[in-house]
Protein backbone atom coordinates (compact mmCIF):
# COMPACT_ATOMS: atom_id res chain seq x y z
CA UNK A 1 0.00 0.00 0.00
CA UNK A 2 1.18 3.55 -0.96
CA UNK A 3 1.23 6.10 1.56
CA UNK A 4 1.58 9.55 1.24
CA UNK A 5 3.47 11.81 3.63
CA UNK A 6 1.74 12.55 6.49
CA UNK A 7 0.26 16.20 8.55
CA UNK A 8 -2.58 15.85 10.55
CA UNK A 9 -5.17 18.63 11.06
CA UNK A 10 -8.94 18.39 12.50
CA UNK A 11 -11.43 21.03 11.72
CA UNK A 12 -14.72 21.67 12.98
CA UNK A 13 -17.37 23.20 11.23
CA UNK A 14 -15.51 25.42 8.59
CA UNK A 15 -11.65 26.18 8.57
CA UNK A 16 -9.12 24.35 6.77
CA UNK A 17 -5.92 24.27 8.91
CA UNK A 18 -3.04 22.28 6.76
CA UNK A 19 -2.73 17.90 5.23
CA UNK A 20 -4.32 15.09 6.57
CA UNK A 21 -2.72 11.86 5.72
CA UNK A 22 -4.88 8.95 3.49
CA UNK A 23 -4.05 5.93 1.85
CA UNK A 24 -4.32 4.61 -1.36
CA UNK A 25 -8.09 4.04 -1.31
CA UNK A 26 -8.54 7.75 -0.15
CA UNK A 27 -9.83 7.19 3.23
CA UNK A 28 -9.03 10.21 5.88
CA UNK A 29 -6.71 9.31 9.14
CA UNK A 30 -6.13 11.49 12.05
CA UNK A 31 -8.33 12.47 15.35
CA UNK A 32 -11.31 14.71 15.39
CA UNK A 33 -12.18 17.94 17.16
CA UNK A 34 -15.74 19.02 17.64
CA UNK A 35 -18.25 21.28 18.91
CA UNK A 36 -20.41 19.83 21.91
CA UNK A 37 -23.10 17.59 20.48
CA UNK A 38 -24.75 15.26 22.94
CA UNK A 39 -25.30 11.69 21.32
CA UNK A 40 -23.01 11.22 19.02
CA UNK A 41 -21.55 7.69 18.67
CA UNK A 42 -18.23 6.57 19.02
CA UNK A 43 -18.71 3.18 18.23
CA UNK A 44 -17.24 1.46 15.43
CA UNK A 45 -19.05 1.41 11.90
CA UNK A 46 -21.52 -1.58 10.98
CA UNK A 47 -19.70 -4.56 9.57
CA UNK A 48 -17.74 -3.32 6.12
CA UNK A 49 -19.12 -4.22 3.00
CA UNK A 50 -17.36 -7.31 0.58
CA UNK A 51 -14.86 -4.58 -1.37
CA UNK A 52 -14.92 -5.47 -5.17
CA UNK A 53 -12.80 -4.70 -7.59
CA UNK A 54 -13.50 -1.29 -8.40
CA UNK A 55 -10.93 1.54 -9.32
CA UNK A 56 -9.60 3.73 -6.66
CA UNK A 57 -8.38 7.12 -7.02
CA UNK A 58 -4.68 7.66 -8.07
CA UNK A 59 -2.48 8.56 -4.65
CA UNK A 60 -0.36 10.59 -6.78
CA UNK A 61 -2.60 13.74 -7.54
CA UNK A 62 -2.82 16.48 -4.90
CA UNK A 63 -6.12 17.56 -3.53
CA UNK A 64 -6.75 20.46 -1.49
CA UNK A 65 -7.62 19.34 2.03
CA UNK A 66 -11.54 19.58 2.44
CA UNK A 67 -13.38 22.26 3.80
CA UNK A 68 -16.61 21.84 5.99
CA UNK A 69 -19.98 21.33 4.65
CA UNK A 70 -22.20 24.21 4.71
CA UNK A 71 -25.37 23.40 5.68
CA UNK A 72 -28.17 24.28 7.75
CA UNK A 73 -28.46 23.37 10.45
CA UNK A 74 -25.00 23.31 10.77
CA UNK A 75 -23.23 20.56 10.94
CA UNK A 76 -21.33 19.48 14.40
CA UNK A 77 -18.25 18.35 13.02
CA UNK A 78 -16.44 17.45 9.95
CA UNK A 79 -13.06 16.13 9.71
CA UNK A 80 -11.21 16.72 6.69
CA UNK A 81 -9.24 14.85 4.10
CA UNK A 82 -8.10 15.44 0.92
CA UNK A 83 -9.28 13.55 -1.98
CA UNK A 84 -12.16 14.96 -4.46
CA UNK A 85 -15.31 14.09 -2.65
CA UNK A 86 -18.25 12.78 -4.19
CA UNK A 87 -21.03 13.69 -6.17
CA UNK A 88 -24.15 12.07 -7.28
CA UNK A 89 -23.87 10.11 -10.84
CA UNK A 90 -26.97 8.85 -12.77
CA UNK A 91 -26.88 4.81 -12.68
CA UNK A 92 -24.88 5.02 -9.62
CA UNK A 93 -26.46 3.06 -6.68
CA UNK A 94 -28.05 3.78 -3.38
CA UNK A 95 -27.87 0.67 -0.87
CA UNK A 96 -28.53 -0.35 2.40
CA UNK A 97 -27.93 -2.72 4.96
CA UNK A 98 -31.21 -3.22 6.58
CA UNK A 99 -34.46 -3.57 5.07
CA UNK A 100 -35.81 -0.41 7.65
CA UNK A 101 -33.87 1.99 5.47
CA UNK A 102 -35.49 1.58 2.22
CA UNK A 103 -37.51 4.89 3.01
CA UNK A 104 -34.68 6.23 3.52
CA UNK A 105 -32.88 4.71 0.81
CA UNK A 106 -35.48 5.44 -1.99
CA UNK A 107 -35.85 8.76 -0.91
CA UNK A 108 -32.79 10.03 -1.46
CA UNK A 109 -32.13 7.92 -4.35
CA UNK A 110 -35.02 9.77 -6.27
CA UNK A 111 -33.92 13.09 -5.17
CA UNK A 112 -30.40 13.07 -6.30
CA UNK A 113 -31.14 10.84 -9.71
CA UNK A 114 -29.45 7.51 -8.61
CA UNK A 115 -30.58 3.55 -8.26
CA UNK A 116 -31.94 2.18 -5.53
CA UNK A 117 -30.54 -1.08 -5.30
CA UNK A 118 -31.65 -2.54 -1.47
CA UNK A 119 -29.87 -4.79 0.96
CA UNK A 120 -26.20 -4.95 -1.14
CA UNK A 121 -23.51 -6.15 0.73
CA UNK A 122 -20.54 -5.63 -2.11
CA UNK A 123 -18.53 -2.32 -2.95
CA UNK A 124 -19.12 -0.45 -6.14
CA UNK A 125 -17.56 3.21 -7.19
CA UNK A 126 -19.61 6.20 -6.53
CA UNK A 127 -22.24 4.03 -3.74
CA UNK A 128 -23.71 5.93 -1.42
CA UNK A 129 -24.55 3.18 1.44
CA UNK A 130 -26.84 4.24 4.22
CA UNK A 131 -26.21 1.98 7.45
CA UNK A 132 -27.70 0.98 10.81
CA UNK A 133 -24.99 0.24 13.71
CA UNK A 134 -26.98 -0.76 16.19
CA UNK A 135 -25.42 0.94 18.89
CA UNK A 136 -28.28 1.09 21.23
CA UNK A 137 -26.69 3.39 24.03
CA UNK A 138 -26.24 6.45 21.52
CA UNK A 139 -28.53 9.65 20.11
CA UNK A 140 -31.06 7.83 17.44
CA UNK A 141 -31.06 10.87 15.62
CA UNK A 142 -27.16 11.12 15.48
CA UNK A 143 -25.11 10.15 12.27
CA UNK A 144 -21.58 9.84 10.91
CA UNK A 145 -21.26 10.17 7.03
CA UNK A 146 -17.85 9.23 5.41
CA UNK A 147 -16.99 10.23 2.18
CA UNK A 148 -13.65 8.41 0.96
CA UNK A 149 -12.66 7.13 -2.31
CA UNK A 150 -15.64 8.37 -4.67
CA UNK A 151 -18.20 6.94 -1.87
CA UNK A 152 -20.79 7.83 0.75
CA UNK A 153 -21.00 5.77 3.84
CA UNK A 154 -24.13 7.12 6.01
CA UNK A 155 -24.40 5.38 9.71
CA UNK A 156 -25.99 6.09 12.84
CA UNK A 157 -27.93 4.06 15.26
CA UNK A 158 -31.38 4.12 13.96
CA UNK A 159 -33.74 5.36 11.37
CA UNK A 160 -33.73 8.92 12.41
CA UNK A 161 -30.11 9.40 11.96
CA UNK A 162 -29.29 8.05 8.88
CA UNK A 163 -32.08 10.43 7.84
CA UNK A 164 -31.09 13.47 8.98
CA UNK A 165 -27.45 12.18 7.31
CA UNK A 166 -28.87 11.90 3.75
CA UNK A 167 -30.58 15.33 4.61
CA UNK A 168 -26.85 16.37 4.90
CA UNK A 169 -25.99 14.94 1.63
CA UNK A 170 -28.86 16.39 -0.36
CA UNK A 171 -27.68 20.19 0.83
CA UNK A 172 -24.26 19.13 -0.06
CA UNK A 173 -24.43 18.54 -3.47
CA UNK A 174 -27.53 20.73 -4.13
CA UNK A 175 -27.00 22.66 -7.36
CA UNK A 176 -24.07 21.00 -8.27
CA UNK A 177 -22.11 20.82 -5.08
CA UNK A 178 -19.42 18.03 -4.24
CA UNK A 179 -19.80 16.58 -0.41
CA UNK A 180 -16.32 17.33 0.53
CA UNK A 181 -14.35 14.57 1.53
CA UNK A 182 -13.91 13.36 5.43
CA UNK A 183 -16.19 12.10 7.92
CA UNK A 184 -19.46 14.39 9.61
CA UNK A 185 -20.36 13.44 12.94
CA UNK A 186 -23.35 14.98 14.23
CA UNK A 187 -26.79 15.29 16.53
CA UNK A 188 -29.04 18.00 17.54
CA UNK A 189 -28.84 19.72 20.62
CA UNK A 190 -32.59 19.88 20.95
CA UNK A 191 -34.59 16.41 21.06
CA UNK A 192 -37.91 18.62 20.24
CA UNK A 193 -37.64 20.92 16.80
CA UNK A 194 -40.99 21.78 16.14
CA UNK A 195 -43.24 23.65 13.95
CA UNK A 196 -46.85 24.79 14.42
CA UNK A 197 -49.45 25.67 12.69
CA UNK A 198 -53.25 27.22 13.32
CA UNK A 199 -55.44 25.86 10.74
CA UNK A 200 -58.44 26.16 12.97
CA UNK A 201 -58.54 30.12 12.60
CA UNK A 202 -57.58 30.06 8.64
CA UNK A 203 -57.52 27.07 6.25
CA UNK A 204 -55.13 25.81 4.80
CA UNK A 205 -55.17 22.79 2.19
CA UNK A 206 -53.56 19.74 2.73
CA UNK A 207 -51.01 20.28 -0.29
CA UNK A 208 -49.60 23.51 1.34
CA UNK A 209 -48.84 21.20 4.82
CA UNK A 210 -47.20 18.38 2.66
CA UNK A 211 -45.08 21.18 0.90
CA UNK A 212 -44.31 21.88 4.87
CA UNK A 213 -43.40 18.43 5.81
CA UNK A 214 -41.02 18.46 2.76
CA UNK A 215 -39.36 21.54 4.08
CA UNK A 216 -39.10 20.49 7.77
CA UNK A 217 -38.03 16.90 6.87
CA UNK A 218 -35.08 18.54 4.52
CA UNK A 219 -34.38 21.27 7.62
CA UNK A 220 -34.53 18.06 10.29
CA UNK A 221 -37.15 19.35 12.56
CA UNK A 222 -39.02 16.21 13.77
CA UNK A 223 -42.22 17.54 15.23
CA UNK A 224 -45.43 19.20 13.37
CA UNK A 225 -47.95 21.03 15.59
CA UNK A 226 -51.93 21.13 14.09
CA UNK A 227 -54.27 23.24 15.92
CA UNK A 228 -57.39 22.35 14.31
CA UNK A 229 -60.26 23.06 16.96
CA UNK A 230 -61.06 26.76 18.15
CA UNK A 231 -63.28 29.28 18.43
CA UNK A 232 -63.64 29.99 14.51
CA UNK A 233 -63.21 26.68 13.04
CA UNK A 234 -62.96 22.84 13.66
CA UNK A 235 -60.83 21.84 10.15
CA UNK A 236 -61.19 17.71 10.46
CA UNK A 237 -63.61 15.73 9.73
CA UNK A 238 -65.17 13.76 12.36
CA UNK A 239 -67.17 11.05 12.56
CA UNK A 240 -68.27 10.92 16.26
CA UNK A 241 -69.22 14.80 15.97
CA UNK A 242 -69.99 15.65 12.59
CA UNK A 243 -72.28 18.49 13.35
CA UNK A 244 -68.76 20.59 14.64
CA UNK A 245 -66.94 20.05 11.68
CA UNK A 246 -66.39 23.54 9.68
CA UNK A 247 -67.28 23.62 6.06
CA UNK A 248 -63.91 24.01 5.19
CA UNK A 249 -61.43 20.85 6.63
CA UNK A 250 -59.50 18.41 5.71
CA UNK A 251 -60.65 15.18 5.39
CA UNK A 252 -58.66 12.05 7.77
CA UNK A 253 -57.71 10.71 4.03
CA UNK A 254 -55.83 13.88 3.37
CA UNK A 255 -54.82 13.50 6.89
CA UNK A 256 -53.48 10.34 6.81
CA UNK A 257 -51.48 11.11 3.87
CA UNK A 258 -50.18 13.86 5.68
CA UNK A 259 -49.45 11.97 8.83
CA UNK A 260 -47.45 9.44 6.69
CA UNK A 261 -45.34 12.09 4.78
CA UNK A 262 -44.14 13.17 7.83
CA UNK A 263 -43.26 9.36 9.39
CA UNK A 264 -41.43 9.40 6.42
CA UNK A 265 -39.42 12.41 7.19
CA UNK A 266 -39.68 11.04 10.99
CA UNK A 267 -41.66 14.23 11.81
CA UNK A 268 -44.37 13.23 14.62
CA UNK A 269 -47.89 15.42 13.95
CA UNK A 270 -48.75 16.68 17.27
CA UNK A 271 -52.23 17.51 17.44
CA UNK A 272 -54.40 20.01 19.61
CA UNK A 273 -57.78 19.82 20.63
CA UNK A 274 -57.30 23.13 22.60
CA UNK A 275 -59.37 22.98 25.94
CA UNK A 276 -61.77 24.34 28.33
CA UNK A 277 -61.58 27.47 26.34
CA UNK A 278 -61.06 28.04 22.32
CA UNK A 279 -63.87 25.78 21.74
CA UNK A 280 -66.45 28.28 20.19
CA UNK A 281 -66.69 25.52 17.15
CA UNK A 282 -68.26 22.99 19.23
CA UNK A 283 -70.34 25.61 21.39
CA UNK A 284 -71.44 26.45 17.93
CA UNK A 285 -73.37 23.09 17.80
CA UNK A 286 -73.97 22.07 21.38
CA UNK A 287 -74.59 25.90 22.58
CA UNK A 288 -76.18 24.15 25.78
CA UNK A 289 -72.21 23.29 26.62
CA UNK A 290 -71.30 27.48 26.89
CA UNK A 291 -70.00 29.15 30.09
CA UNK A 292 -72.37 31.30 31.39
CA UNK A 293 -71.69 33.92 34.47
CA UNK A 294 -73.68 34.61 37.18
CA UNK A 295 -75.95 36.96 35.61
CA UNK A 296 -76.43 34.88 32.35
CA UNK A 297 -73.83 35.90 29.97
CA UNK A 298 -72.14 33.78 27.66
CA UNK A 299 -68.60 33.12 27.90
CA UNK A 300 -66.69 33.05 24.76
CA UNK A 301 -65.15 29.89 23.77
CA UNK A 302 -65.85 28.39 27.35
CA UNK A 303 -67.33 25.28 27.97
CA UNK A 304 -68.82 24.73 31.38
CA UNK A 305 -66.82 22.17 33.09
CA UNK A 306 -69.39 21.57 35.95
CA UNK A 307 -71.63 19.91 33.41
CA UNK A 308 -70.49 16.23 32.61
CA UNK A 309 -71.17 16.84 28.73
CA UNK A 310 -68.19 18.75 28.06
CA UNK A 311 -65.64 16.49 29.44
CA UNK A 312 -68.01 13.31 26.95
CA UNK A 313 -67.84 15.33 23.85
CA UNK A 314 -64.23 16.40 24.39
CA UNK A 315 -62.87 13.14 24.96
CA UNK A 316 -65.06 11.46 22.19
CA UNK A 317 -62.63 13.49 20.10
CA UNK A 318 -59.80 12.90 21.94
CA UNK A 319 -60.73 9.26 21.40
CA UNK A 320 -61.37 9.42 17.55
CA UNK A 321 -58.31 11.25 16.36
CA UNK A 322 -56.07 8.88 18.54
CA UNK A 323 -56.22 6.96 15.83
CA UNK A 324 -55.42 9.37 13.00
CA UNK A 325 -52.85 10.56 14.89
CA UNK A 326 -50.31 7.51 15.86
CA UNK A 327 -47.59 9.80 17.43
CA UNK A 328 -46.51 9.91 20.89
CA UNK A 329 -47.18 12.94 21.55
CA UNK A 330 -50.63 15.22 21.81
CA UNK A 331 -51.40 18.99 23.12
CA UNK A 332 -54.46 19.41 25.08
CA UNK A 333 -54.29 23.31 25.48
CA UNK A 334 -55.45 24.38 28.85
CA UNK A 335 -54.58 28.28 27.90
CA UNK A 336 -57.43 31.06 28.38
CA UNK A 337 -60.11 29.53 30.55
CA UNK A 338 -62.28 33.12 30.40
CA UNK A 339 -63.85 32.07 33.94
CA UNK A 340 -59.87 32.32 35.49
CA UNK A 341 -59.41 35.92 34.07
CA UNK A 342 -62.06 37.26 36.03
CA UNK A 343 -61.55 39.02 39.47
CA UNK A 344 -63.48 36.35 41.34
CA UNK A 345 -63.88 32.99 39.46
CA UNK A 346 -66.17 31.77 42.42
CA UNK A 347 -68.68 34.62 42.78
CA UNK A 348 -68.82 34.89 38.79
CA UNK A 349 -69.09 31.50 38.05
CA UNK A 350 -70.99 29.61 41.43
CA UNK A 351 -71.96 26.69 39.25
CA UNK A 352 -67.91 26.11 38.70
CA UNK A 353 -67.29 26.85 42.44
CA UNK A 354 -70.01 24.65 44.03
CA UNK A 355 -68.38 21.66 41.20
CA UNK A 356 -65.25 22.38 42.74
CA UNK A 357 -66.42 22.05 46.33
CA UNK A 358 -67.99 19.17 45.69
CA UNK A 359 -64.75 17.23 43.76
CA UNK A 360 -62.65 18.59 46.09
CA UNK A 361 -63.98 19.81 49.53
CA UNK A 362 -64.77 22.85 51.29
CA UNK A 363 -61.52 24.59 49.82
CA UNK A 364 -61.96 23.81 46.58
CA UNK A 365 -61.99 26.48 43.55
CA UNK A 366 -62.28 27.31 40.25
CA UNK A 367 -58.81 26.42 39.63
CA UNK A 368 -59.25 23.77 41.31
CA UNK A 369 -61.68 22.46 38.75
CA UNK A 370 -59.72 23.74 35.71
CA UNK A 371 -56.54 21.48 37.14
CA UNK A 372 -58.73 18.38 37.35
CA UNK A 373 -60.13 19.09 33.85
CA UNK A 374 -56.65 18.90 32.80
CA UNK A 375 -55.55 15.97 34.75
CA UNK A 376 -58.79 14.25 33.37
CA UNK A 377 -57.75 15.23 29.91
CA UNK A 378 -54.45 13.73 30.15
CA UNK A 379 -55.74 10.50 31.29
CA UNK A 380 -57.80 10.39 28.48
CA UNK A 381 -54.46 10.59 25.81
CA UNK A 382 -52.23 8.78 28.18
CA UNK A 383 -54.33 5.74 27.99
CA UNK A 384 -53.91 6.01 24.17
CA UNK A 385 -49.58 5.82 24.95
CA UNK A 386 -49.42 9.62 24.41
CA UNK A 387 -47.39 12.26 26.30
CA UNK A 388 -49.49 15.28 27.32
CA UNK A 389 -48.16 18.71 27.14
CA UNK A 390 -50.74 21.95 28.10
CA UNK A 391 -49.95 25.97 27.82
CA UNK A 392 -48.33 27.39 30.44
CA UNK A 393 -51.20 29.14 31.36
CA UNK A 394 -53.23 26.23 32.53
CA UNK A 395 -50.75 25.62 34.83
CA UNK A 396 -51.67 27.50 38.19
CA UNK A 397 -50.03 28.37 41.31
CA UNK A 398 -51.35 27.88 44.94
CA UNK A 399 -53.97 25.32 44.24
CA UNK A 400 -55.02 21.93 46.14
CA UNK A 401 -55.01 19.67 43.00
CA UNK A 402 -51.89 19.93 40.88
CA UNK A 403 -51.23 19.26 37.60
CA UNK A 404 -49.69 15.64 36.13
CA UNK A 405 -46.31 15.40 36.60
CA UNK A 406 -45.84 13.91 33.49
CA UNK A 407 -48.02 16.93 31.64
CA UNK A 408 -45.08 19.49 29.93
CA UNK A 409 -45.21 22.95 29.76
CA UNK A 410 -45.64 24.60 26.24
CA UNK A 411 -44.22 27.91 27.39
CA UNK A 412 -45.61 30.76 25.42
CA UNK A 413 -46.36 33.70 26.92
CA UNK A 414 -45.64 35.78 30.26
CA UNK A 415 -47.69 38.85 29.42
CA UNK A 416 -50.80 37.91 31.13
CA UNK A 417 -51.46 39.55 35.02
CA UNK A 418 -50.47 36.67 37.29
CA UNK A 419 -48.24 34.82 34.83
CA UNK A 420 -45.49 32.71 36.30
CA UNK A 421 -41.61 32.91 35.55
CA UNK A 422 -40.70 29.92 33.43
CA UNK A 423 -38.19 29.38 36.70
CA UNK A 424 -41.08 27.96 38.74
CA UNK A 425 -42.10 25.42 36.16
CA UNK A 426 -38.47 24.13 36.25
CA UNK A 427 -38.14 24.22 39.82
CA UNK A 428 -40.82 21.74 39.60
CA UNK A 429 -39.06 19.49 37.88
CA UNK A 430 -41.23 19.76 34.85
CA UNK A 431 -39.96 19.69 31.47
CA UNK A 432 -40.76 22.77 29.39
CA UNK A 433 -41.07 23.38 25.62
CA UNK A 434 -40.35 26.69 24.38
CA UNK A 435 -42.86 28.44 22.55
CA UNK A 436 -41.73 32.49 23.20
CA UNK A 437 -43.91 34.64 21.91
CA UNK A 438 -41.63 37.23 21.58
CA UNK A 439 -39.12 35.54 19.66
CA UNK A 440 -41.62 32.34 17.76
CA UNK A 441 -45.02 33.51 17.38
CA UNK A 442 -45.84 34.30 13.72
CA UNK A 443 -49.07 36.00 14.47
CA UNK A 444 -51.21 36.68 11.21
CA UNK A 445 -52.09 40.47 10.83
CA UNK A 446 -49.93 41.66 13.62
CA UNK A 447 -52.81 42.15 16.81
CA UNK A 448 -51.60 43.88 19.97
CA UNK A 449 -48.67 43.83 20.25
CA UNK A 450 -47.53 41.23 18.33
CA UNK A 451 -45.09 41.79 15.66
CA UNK A 452 -43.96 39.00 12.62
CA UNK A 453 -40.89 37.29 13.82
CA UNK A 454 -37.50 37.91 12.06
CA UNK A 455 -35.27 35.08 11.21
CA UNK A 456 -32.41 37.26 12.09
CA UNK A 457 -34.01 38.89 15.13
CA UNK A 458 -34.03 34.14 16.20
CA UNK A 459 -30.29 33.29 14.96
CA UNK A 460 -28.86 36.33 16.55
CA UNK A 461 -30.64 37.08 20.22
CA UNK A 462 -32.98 34.12 21.08
CA UNK A 463 -31.90 30.40 22.58
CA UNK A 464 -33.92 27.48 23.74
CA UNK A 465 -33.39 28.48 27.46
CA UNK A 466 -34.70 31.86 26.13
CA UNK A 467 -38.20 31.31 27.56
CA UNK A 468 -39.92 34.34 28.07
CA UNK A 469 -38.77 38.10 27.07
CA UNK A 470 -35.00 37.88 26.49
CA UNK A 471 -33.61 36.84 29.13
CA UNK A 472 -32.20 33.12 29.51
CA UNK A 473 -32.86 31.03 32.24
CA UNK A 474 -29.96 29.70 34.15
CA UNK A 475 -27.90 27.19 32.31
CA UNK A 476 -28.96 24.13 35.29
CA UNK A 477 -31.88 23.76 33.57
CA UNK A 478 -31.11 23.20 30.46
CA UNK A 479 -32.01 19.45 30.55
CA UNK A 480 -35.14 20.52 31.36
CA UNK A 481 -35.67 22.53 27.99
CA UNK A 482 -36.78 19.46 25.39
CA UNK A 483 -36.50 21.89 23.06
CA UNK A 484 -38.99 24.70 20.69
CA UNK A 485 -41.16 25.63 18.40
CA UNK A 486 -41.94 28.10 16.09
CA UNK A 487 -45.98 28.45 15.90
CA UNK A 488 -48.11 29.99 13.29
CA UNK A 489 -51.08 32.21 14.23
CA UNK A 490 -54.01 33.00 12.30
CA UNK A 491 -56.03 35.62 14.65
CA UNK A 492 -56.10 38.03 11.58
CA UNK A 493 -56.90 34.96 8.81
CA UNK A 494 -57.35 37.02 5.69
CA UNK A 495 -54.17 39.53 6.51
CA UNK A 496 -51.75 36.81 4.25
CA UNK A 497 -52.35 34.37 2.10
CA UNK A 498 -50.96 30.69 2.19
CA UNK A 499 -47.67 31.42 -0.02
CA UNK A 500 -47.57 34.34 2.05
CA UNK A 501 -47.14 32.70 5.20
CA UNK A 502 -44.70 29.94 3.67
CA UNK A 503 -42.76 33.33 3.01
CA UNK A 504 -42.79 35.03 5.60
CA UNK A 505 -41.61 31.61 7.78
CA UNK A 506 -38.81 30.54 5.71
CA UNK A 507 -36.06 32.33 7.11
CA UNK A 508 -37.79 31.97 10.89
CA UNK A 509 -37.79 28.39 10.39
CA UNK A 510 -34.20 27.82 9.44
CA UNK A 511 -33.14 30.27 12.29
CA UNK A 512 -35.11 28.29 14.25
CA UNK A 513 -33.73 25.10 13.71
CA UNK A 514 -29.58 26.18 13.89
CA UNK A 515 -30.25 27.30 17.34
CA UNK A 516 -32.07 24.02 18.38
CA UNK A 517 -29.78 21.78 16.60
CA UNK A 518 -26.20 23.59 17.74
CA UNK A 519 -26.29 24.84 21.26
CA UNK A 520 -23.26 26.90 20.34
CA UNK A 521 -22.91 30.21 18.78
CA UNK A 522 -23.69 30.24 15.02
CA UNK A 523 -20.54 30.99 13.31
CA UNK A 524 -21.49 32.29 10.53
CA UNK A 525 -23.00 35.89 10.19
CA UNK A 526 -26.22 36.52 9.37
CA UNK A 527 -25.85 37.40 6.34
CA UNK A 528 -23.55 34.92 5.52
CA UNK A 529 -26.59 32.37 6.96
CA UNK A 530 -28.91 34.00 4.76
CA UNK A 531 -26.91 33.85 1.73
CA UNK A 532 -26.63 30.12 2.23
CA UNK A 533 -30.50 29.69 2.85
CA UNK A 534 -30.77 31.84 -0.45
CA UNK A 535 -27.96 29.02 -2.01
CA UNK A 536 -29.44 25.86 -1.12
CA UNK A 537 -33.38 26.90 -2.07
Amino acid sequence: MLIVAVVVVTVAAGVSLGLLATGDDGAPAGSEQRRSAPGISEAASPSAPRQAATPTPSPTRSYPLSQAPRTIPAVASHTAARGPGWRPVKGERVVVNDKGLADEGRLIAGELGLTYAGEKDDVRAGDVRLALNYDKGADPESYSMTVSGGRVTISGPGQAGVFYGTRTLKQEVHDGGTAPEGVVRDAPAKPVRGFMLDMARKYFTADWIEDRVRELGDLKFNQLGLHFSDDQGFRIESTSHPEIVSQQHLTKAQVKKIVELAESRHITVVPEIDSPGHLGAVIAAHPDLQLRNVNGVATRGAVDISKPESAEIVDDLLNEYAGLFPGNQWHLGGDEYQALVVSNPEASYPQLAAAAREAYGSGGTVADLATGWLNDRAATVRAHDRTPRAWNDGFFRNTSVQADKDIQVAYWTGKEIGARLPVEYLREGRKVINYNDEFLYYVLGEPQTFVYPTGERIYQQWTPRVLRGTTPVPATYDDQILGGSLAVWCDLANSQTQAQVADGIRMPLRATVQKLWDAGEPELSWAEFQALADRLD
